[in-house]
């Protein structure tokens, strides 16, 4: 007969050691998870920003380029409503994907960027003064935000 000893039985000393290892197994795996569709909502949200600005520049240069007197039918006139037309899009997905002090933002230059293409420039004023409030003011929400 083997001698008494102090300690458990080893078999339910390794079904406590192995549950142990699994949950943490489990845990890491569930953090890994965690981190991984964090980094893709992060790159969703850099892509949308390049979308914003990019399409934004693009209404920058039109609202440069307004020819004083256009038709409906003129290459500046259609091109620029695209152009708006997709700004429109990607600010309402800021909107979707991004805090309201961002979307907040991020409206704000819209909405300067599409007065100054549709109705032109106060006198004695030029495009960058007409944006240059809120433009870094959106940069600055959605740089905090992905920080």
């Amino acid at each position: 007969m083997p001698a008494p000893t102090d300690k458990p039985p080893t078999g339910r000393r390794q079904g406590s050691t192995g549950h142990r290892q699994t949950r943490r197994a489990e845990r890491a795996e569930e953090r890994r998870q965690q981190i991984a569709v964090s980094q893709a909502r992060r790159a969703e949200c850099l892509a949308l920003l390049e979308r914003f600005i990019e399409v934004s520049a693009e209404a920058e240069r039109a609202a440069h380029s307004r020819p004083a007197d256009h038709e409906h039918t003129d290459p500046w006139f259609l091109t620029t409503s695209e152009a708006m037309n997709r700004l429109w899009v990607a600010e309402r997905l800021v909107r979707v994907q991004f805090p309201l002090p961002v979307h907040q933002a991020a409206r704000a230059h819209f909405l300067d960027l599409n007065r100054t293409v549709w109705e032109g420039l106060p006198e004695g004023e030029s495009v960058r003064d007409c944006l240059e409030a809120n433009r870094p003011a959106f940069l600055d929400a959605a740089r905090e935000t992905l920080e």
